[in-house]
């Protein structure tokens, strides 16, 4: 054998048997080790690495939506705090006018009633013109909230029609003859009716228009005050008519008397014709009722207690004013802190006198005369 011929040996001993599996199969790729450690088994639960990211964002949107909301919320909040303070302010400011004016009514009835010549009632007027003029000026300059804009200017309105009013009353009194009494009765009437409509224009124009406009807005708990001029339409043209007959002249049936007198804090009745026993204390008080018998509204009743020992020495004196009392009704007077050391067991007499109203003729029902005697 040719020894060149050694690299063409073949070897065929497996020749004729066939391929095994082992053959057949293609060589596994290497699996290399997961980070962390093992290599292979079970796979983690939970998202895969690709949603990982995604939700991370929608955690951070989530976040940022509650903080929106949170101070959203906060401003809402803070914008109906300041809303609320806004509306409430601006009704504290016309609270006053509003007052103001209703007091200015009240002067308007006590200047035309409590008499005087028409010149001294212009004179009055005057002065509560002006009062009234500077309750408009306050209203025109106040700044409401933006949706109470147009109300305000009804507010000016109102006033303006109390000013017109009273001011045209001062003139009309200031050239009252007593030749022109119907005419002047006739021409203040008209100015009574003036101020009438300023009552309504502040209540239906101003006042209920504010209050829906305010519930509308959200705004709670303030309230638009009242503001009547006008007490009595009827009254007021009646007052009027009577103070315009030249002179100051009042007519009509004007007067008072005394309904009873009572002492406190028991209660007792005070009698005219028999000696009441009063027990002594430190609150100790007489209260007189008095009515209006007349026909016209009074104003600035003065009534005065006496309370004088019968067999003389200094005498307790007060006296006290009422406002006003309308036709047939009643009012009282409350006369405290008396001390009555120097009166127990002493026969006095508690005396109480109503001063005639002007244009009262009857006065004897104004003065009534109790006899008392104290105890401890």
């Amino acid at each position: 054998m040719d020894p060149g011929d050694d690299d063409n040996i073949e070897f065929d001993f497996f020749e004729d048997e066939p391929a095994t599996s082992e053959a057949q199969a293609q060589p596994s790729r290497v699996r290399l080790p997961r980070r962390g450690g093992g290599s292979g088994g079970k796979r983690p639960s939970g998202p895969s690495r690709g949603f990982q990211p995604l939700l991370r964002l929608l955690a951070l949107i989530a976040v940022l939506v509650a903080i929106l909301v949170f101070f959203g919320l906060l401003i809402q909040s803070c914008a109906s705090t300041s809303k609320h303070d806004e509306y409430s302010s601006y009704a504290e400011h016309v609270g006053r006018i509003a007052k103001g004016s209703q007091d200015d009514g009240t002067a308007v009835a006590t200047a035309i009633t409590t008499g005087g010549t028409a010149a001294d009632i212009a004179k009055s007027l005057d002065g509560i013109a002006e009062q009234e003029r500077q309750n408009m000026t306050a209203a025109s300059d106040l700044d409401p909230p933006g949706h109470l804009r147009p109300e305000n200017e009804r507010l000016v309105d109102a006033l303006q029609l109390r000013v017109e009013g009273v001011q045209n009353m001062a003139d009309i009194f200031r050239t009252t003859t007593k030749a022109n009494t119907s005419r002047d009765a006739a021409l203040l009437a008209d100015q009574g009716d003036r101020l009438v409509a300023s009552d309504v224009v502040y209540s239906d124009l101003y006042q209920a228009p504010s209050t829906q406009v305010m519930k509308e807005q959200g705004v709670s708990g303030v309230t638009i005050p009242d503001s009547v001029f006008v007490t009595s339409r009827e009254l007021t043209l009646q007052r009027l008519a009577g103070a315009s007959t030249g002179g100051g002249k009042v007519t009509g049936l004007h007067g008072t008397n005394i309904v009873g007198t009572k002492a406190l804090p028991a209660g007792t009745p005070l009698s005219e014709t028999t000696e009441t026993t009063v027990k002594a204390s430190t609150d100790l008080a007489f209260e007189t009722t008095i009515q209006n018998s007349g026909d016209y509204q009074e104003v600035s009743v003065k009534v005065t207690m006496t309370l004088q020992r019968d067999n003389g020495g200094k005498a307790l004196v007060q006296t006290q004013t009422i406002d006003h009392i309308n036709p047939g009704q009643e009012a009282t007077v409350t006369f405290t802190n008396l001390n009555v050391t120097g009166f127990f067991a002493l026969n006095s007499h508690l005396r109480i006198n109503v001063k005639p109203v002007p244009g009262e003729v009857r006065v004897d029902n104004n003065k009534a005369s109790y006899p008392v005697i104290f105890s401890l």
